[in-house]
C-alpha cells in the first residue's frame, strides 16, 4: 500500500531530552540548524522552551517531535503514581512472584525486590473465564461494589485491571473499567487488554501495570508541554493569526503517537530517545551506503548499543530495570557508561568506572558547575581530544584546572600521573562499552567485522576508532550532526502503531479465513487510533506477521506474512519450518502452532533532506594539539569547513558544535556528499 499523508505543518523541530543534554534539530523544509542546551530533570519542559527561545523559532506551524524520558526515569527512580492492580480471585501476586528468574543462580537467599506495585495495592475480583474463553465465574453487581469500596479507602492515582485470559474476551475488564470510571472519572484506568492483548498474565500484567504506574505522569507532562509551547513568544509577527503547534511523542517501536494519545499508551514510551537515534543511524547509514551498521550512542549518562541489519529490530522481551516490558520495542542493550560517568578507586585499590554519573547538575568537573568527582569526560580533555575554548560551539568555557583537581584525587592512590590515570579511565570506560557491543553481535552470531561501527551522542566520535580497533572492524560512520542523532532522528519518524492479538491454535485447526479475519480487526483498530494523524485511511502502509512455534515450545519465531497474498496455510506452515531450520540449524516433526498475529501500520515520514556539503576547497587544519602520547602535534579541522572527499587521516581532532571527532592513528577519514565521516583503518 502507499504510504499515508500525515498532517503537518510546514516547519519541523526534532527534540531529543537526555540525562545531561537536550538536543534540537530544525528543518524548515530546506535548511537544518541545529542547537543543545542542558538538560532539566526536574521539570524537563524548561529545557525544550529554553532551547526554542535561544534559537528564536516561531511556534505557528511548528511540528515539535520529541524523545522523552519522563516515563522511563519514573520506572528507573521507583516514582510512578501510586497505583492499584487488579487481579482475578488468587491471582494478586502475579506481579511480585513474577517468572521465578533469579539474577543470582547460586545464592541461595537472594535479597527480596520489590515489587512495582505493594501487595496491599492488589486488589482482587470473583470472575473468571477458562482457558478457551468459556465464562466460568461472571461478574456481579456486588464484586464491582466490593472493588469500589476498596478503590477508594485506597485512594490511588492510577488503576491497571489484568484479568486473566483478557485476550480472548475483554468483556469483564471493560464493565469493571467502566464501573469505577463512572464512580471516579478523575482516575486513570487502563486494562491489559487495551495495553498489550497477548497470553502470559505476567507479561500482560506488567505492561498494564507500568503503563498505569507512568501514564498519568506523562499526560501531565505532555499537557504542560503542549500549553506552554502555545504560549511561547512568536518571534514574527504576532499581529497575524497564529497556527497552533502539533507535538508528537516518538515510541519505543521508532514510530510516533500524537501527544493527546501518549499519555495512555505510555509503556510504549520508555525507549523514546534511544529509539530516535536507531532512527537516524538507519537513515544516515542508508546516505552513505551503510546497511549493516553496529551503532553505539554514548551520551552524558550511559550508552545504547544496537545491530542493524537492513532495519531496526524490534523486540518483545525487552525490560527497563528489573520489569519486563512486553510491548514492541527496539532491540538494544544499554550499560552505565557516558561523558559523564564518574572514575573512582575501589576498596581494592583497582580504578573503575561508572555506573554512576555526574549527569547535567553539577555535570563533569571540566563543566565548572560545582562538580568534584573526575569523568570519562574529563579524562578526554586532560588527553588532550577535548578543547578548552571550542565546546558547543566556543559556547561554554571547560575549566581545566578542575579537571586536573578532580582527576588528581584517584591519581594519587593509583600512583600514577594524571594523564596516565585518565588514559586508565578511557581504556576503562572503552572496555565496558566493547563488551556491551559483542553482546549484542558476537553472542548473537555476527561477526563484527561485516559490519560498520557507527557513533552519534555527544560523546561518540572520542571513543569509536578505539572500539572499532578493539573489535576488529576495519570500518566506522561518524554521522553528520552526530552529537544529536537522536533528535535528527526524529525527523525521520513516521506515525505508527504496533498492534498484536494472541490466537494459541494448531494450524491444522485455522482455517485462512480466521487469519484474515483478525487481521482485519487489528486494522480497524489501528486506522481508528490514527485518525488524527493519517489524512486517508486507505493510504496506509501496513505490515503484517505471525509469532509462531513448534507445539509445546515457549519461546516463538516471528514469520512475515502477505496478507494481500493469501497465503495458504499449508505454505505458511512451510515457511516456518525454514525459518526455524535458518535459526537454530534444524527442523522438527512436530504440530506448528500459531501464537500471535501482528500488525505494523506507517504513516508518511516528514519530508526531511540533509543538504550536501557546498563545493570548496580542501580545509586547512585550523590550528595544532598537544594530546598525550602523540609526539607531534595533532592537527584541529572544523567540520564546517570540511569538502566532499576531502581525506584526513589520523591522528587529528575534528570539532564540530554538537561533538568531537577523535581519529586514531592508523586511521583515516572520507568525507562523502552530506558530510558524514567515513574512516577506514
Amino acid at each position: 500500500m502507499k504510504a499515508a499523508v500525515i498532517k503537518q505543518g510546514k516547519h519541523w523541530l526534532g527534540v531529543d531530552t537526555g540525562g545531561t543534554f537536550t538536543d534540537f534539530v530544525y528543518f524548515d523544509g530546506s535548511q537544518i540548524r541545529i542547537h543543545k542546551v542542558l538538560s532539566t530533570p526536574h521539570a524537563p519542559e524548561q529545557a525544550i522552551l529554553q532551547g526554542i527561545e535561544e534559537m528564536q523559532l516561531s511556534t505557528d506551524k511548528l511540528h515539535v517531535i520529541h524523545g522523552s524520558t519522563v516515563a522511563t526515569n519514573a520506572v528507573l527512580e521507583n516514582k510512578g503514581v501510586k497505583t492499584v492492580y487488579i487481579a482475578n480471585r488468587g491471582f494478586r501476586d502475579v506481579l511480585s512472584i513474577g517468572r521465578q528468574a533469579r539474577r543470582e543462580l547460586y545464592n541461595l537467599m537472594p535479597e527480596p525486590r520489590p515489587s512495582l506495585i505493594p501487595q496491599s495495592q492488589c486488589l482482587e475480583v470473583n470472575t473468571r473465564r477458562s482457558a478457551s474463553g468459556e465464562i466460568l465465574q461472571p461478574l456481579h453487581e456486588e464484586d464491582l461494589e466490593s472493588l469500589l469500596h476498596s478503590v477508594r479507602k485506597l485512594k490511588p492515582d492510577a488503576m491497571a485491571i489484568n484479568l486473566l485470559f483478557s485476550f480472548l474476551s475483554d468483556k469483564e475488564e471493560s464493565e469493571i473499567k467502566s464501573y469505577i470510571q463512572q464512580e471516579l472519572p478523575e482516575l486513570f484506568i487502563c486494562c491489559s487488554h487495551e495495553v498489550l492483548s497477548e497470553y502470559g498474565e505476567y507479561e500482560r500484567g506488567m505492561a498494564t501495570a507500568l503503563n498505569a504506574y507512568v501514564g498519568p505522569l506523562m499526560q501531565g507532562y505532555l499537557q504542560r508541554l503542549g500549553q506552554a509551547l502555545k504560549k511561547q513568544k512568536n518571534t514574527s509577527d504576532s499581529s497575524r493569526i497564529r497556527n497552533e503547534p502539533a507535538l508528537s511523542i516518538l515510541q519505543s517501536s521508532g514510530g510516533t503517537i500524537d501527544a493527546t494519545q501518549a499519555g495512555k499508551h505510555a509503556v510504549s514510551l520508555l525507549l523514546s530517545g534511544p529509539a530516535g537515534g536507531l532512527k537516524g543511524a538507519q537513515y544516515i547509514g542508508g546516505l552513505a551506503g551503510e546497511q549493516r551498521l553496529l551503532s553505539f550512542d554514548m551520551g552524558g549518562t550511559s550508552t545504547d548499543v544496537a545491530l542493524l541489519d537492513g532495519k531496526i529490530r524490534l523486540t518483545s522481551e525487552g525490560a527497563i530495570g528489573d520489569y519486563p516490558v512486553a510491548v514492541p520495542m527496539v532491540d538494544m542493550h544499554t550499560i552505565g557508561a557516558g561523558g559523564g560517568s564518574i572514575a573512582y578507586v575501589d576498596d581494592g585499590g583497582l580504578l573503575n568506572v561508572g555506573p554512576e554519573s555526574a549527569g547535567a547538575s553539577p555535570g563533569p568537573a571540566c563543566y565548572g558547575q560545582g562538580g568534584l568527582l573526575p569523568t570519562v569526560t574529563d579524562a578526554n580533555l586532560l588527553l588532550g581530544r577535548l578543547r578548552v575554548d571550542g565546546f558547543l560551539g566556543n559556547e561554554m568555557q571547560l575549566d581545566i584546572n578542575a579537571a586536573k583537581q578532580a582527576m588528581q584525587s584517584i591519581a594519587d592512590k593509583l600512583e600514577l600521573s594524571i594523564e596516565e590515570t585518565a588514559l586508565g579511565v578511557i581504556s576503562i570506560a572503552n572496555e565496558h562499552m566493547v563488551r556491551a557491543l559483542r553482546t549484542i553481535s558476537v553472542q548473537r552470531g555476527h561477526d563484527p567485522e561485516d559490519f560498520s561501527l557507527t557513533c552519534f551522542g555527544g560523546a561518540g566520535g572520542l571513543h569509536v576508532c578505539a572500539l572499532a580497533e578493539a573489535l576488529q572492524m576495519k570500518r566506522a560512520l561518524v554521522p553528520v550532526h552526530g552529537g544529536v542523532l537522536s533528535a535528527l532522528g526524529m525527523l525521520v519518524s513516521s506515525p505508527s502503531r504496533e498492534l498484536s492479538q494472541s490466537v494459541i491454535r494448531l494450524l491444522p485447526d485455522i482455517k485462512q479465513s480466521d487469519i484474515n479475519h483478525m487481521f482485519a480487526l487489528l486494522e480497524k483498530q489501528a486506522v481508528e487510533e490514527m485518525q488524527a494523524e493519517l489524512d486517508s485511511a486507505e493510504q496506509a502502509s501496513m505490515q503484517y506477521s505471525l509469532d509462531m512455534r513448534y507445539h509445546g515450545q515457549s519461546f516463538t519465531l516471528n514469520l512475515s506474512f502477505e496478507n494481500n497474498q493469501q497465503q495458504s496455510i499449508a505454505e505458511i506452515e512451510k515457511q516456518f519450518h525454514l525459518l526455524h531450520n535458518k535459526t537454530y540449524g534444524h527442523k522438527m516433526d512436530m504440530p506448528v502452532e500459531l501464537v500471535n498475529v501482528r500488525l505494523s501500520i506507517r504513516g508518511e515520514t516528514p519530508p526531511f533532506n540533509l543538504p550536501e556539503v557546498a563545493e570548496r576547497k580542501p580545509a586547512e587544519p585550523d590550528g595544532y594539539a598537544s594530546c598525550y602520547g602523540k609526539g607531534n602535534p595533532v592537527a584541529i579541522y572544523n567540520r564546517e569547513e570540511l569538502c566532499s572527499e576531502q581525506i584526513i587521516t589520523g591522528p587529528a581532532l575534528i570539532l564540530e558544535k554538537v561533538s568531537t571527532t577523535w581519529i586514531e592513528q592508523g586511521w583515516q577519514c572520507r568525507v562523502d556528499s552530506v558530510g558524514n565521516l567515513l574512516l577506514a583503518k
